[in-house]
């Protein structure tokens, strides 16, 4: 009986289903979905929400209006009415109300106190030194500030107690820089004997493009010996101009790119230049915005060791495998430099 009954099975193995759902009407299909549902309608594997059939296809009752809608939902919130308290609030206070306490504000007042006329010319006319033998006798070293003490007994050693406080000198900040860029820049393209250094520090509102004017510039120019851009927001592509000036140039012996937004990708380019210039002693790329990472920092070591002309090289390596290998590489070029050259510290 098994056997024949798998083999009444067999003969629906090849039957497309796909194919005799497309052919059947939407009738037809609604009622295979009342029958399906009604097969098993204590299926715990299909959520609760589809073991049974959809109830909620219902016929519109009307045009779908937002502003009745909205209005409706209004009026019915405003004829709700709230329910009423239990216990009504009175705004009565129980217990007592609490007082923070007043302390009393202690004043300090100081006493005035009144010498005799001679003794008073005697101290106005007294020396520091004579002032700091008084104060050691007397044993209140408040009556001189700190620079008379050391001026008149010439000794660095402080008081255990509190001395007299002397009033700083403000700081000005520092005049902007006064370079006229554009005019700086057509001298530079003129190769002006007379200009021997470039100073753009600071001015933070040269173009991007100006910047890579420079550079093409000084490709060709022969008596610029010294050229700085610290502060000058310089990116990337003003890095890859200048790895291409370097290139070219002979005449430029320091390049300052200190304090910018050039990242590991610009250095790398000024990397790769410097491998092929003998002529510059200096360079600084220090305090970018970003740290340069291992990989870049790597590539400058290894930059050290092969330029044989670099003696002066401002950055601040964070790993400790190159900064060893970079200032042994620029002890040994400081070794190795001219006397005109020669530096007694390599800045790494």
């Amino acid at each position: 009986m098994a056997l024949s009954y798998k083999k009444d099975l067999d003969k629906y193995k090849d039957l497309d289903e796909d194919e005799i759902l497309n052919k059947l009407s939407a009738e037809e299909l609604k009622q295979l979905e009342t029958a399906l549902e009604e097969m098993d309608p204590e299926n715990a594997l299909l959520p609760a929400g589809l073991r049974q059939k959809d109830q909620t296809s219902k016929t519109a009752s009307g045009p779908f209006n937002r502003e009745r809608l909205l209005k409706y939902l209004e009026k019915e919130a405003m004829e709700y009415k709230d329910r009423d308290d239990i216990v009504p609030f009175t705004g009565e206070k129980k217990g007592k109300v609490f007082v923070p306490k007043q302390k009393p504000i202690e004043t300090r007042k100081e006493e005035v106190t009144t010498l005799d006329p001679e003794l008073e010319e005697a101290l106005s006319s007294a020396t520091d030194t004579e002032l700091c033998d008084l104060a050691a006798i007397l044993g209140v070293h408040t009556l001189v500030t700190s620079s008379q003490t050391y001026d008149g007994t010439g000794s660095k050693e402080g008081y255990n107690n509190v001395v007299k406080g002397e009033k700083m000198n403000p700081v000005f900040d520092e005049p902007p820089n006064p370079t006229n860029v554009e005019d700086t820049l057509q001298r530079v393209k003129s190769n002006d004997s007379t200009l021997t250094e470039v100073n753009l520090n600071n001015i933070k509102n040269i173009p991007i493009p100006t910047l890579k004017d420079f550079a093409k510039a000084m490709e060709k120019n022969t008596h610029v010996k010294k050229f700085s851009l610290a502060a000058t927001r310089s990116n990337d592509p003003v890095a890859v101009a200048f790895s291409d000036m370097l290139r070219e140039n002979k005449t430029l012996r320091s390049l300052n790119l200190e304090s910018n937004f050039i990242t590991g990708a610009g250095v790398q380019a000024l990397v790769d230049a410097l491998r092929d210039n003998d002529t510059l002693t200096e360079i600084k790329i220090d305090n970018q915005r970003q740290q340069l990472g291992t990989t870049v920092e790597m590539e400058i070591a290894k930059m050290l060791e092969e330029n044989k002309s670099i003696v002066k090289f401002g950055y601040h390596f964070t790993q400790q495998g190159p900064r060893s290998r970079a200032a042994a590489a620029i002890t040994k070029n400081n070794d190795l430099a001219p006397p005109p050259d020669k530096v007694v510290v390599a800045q790494v």
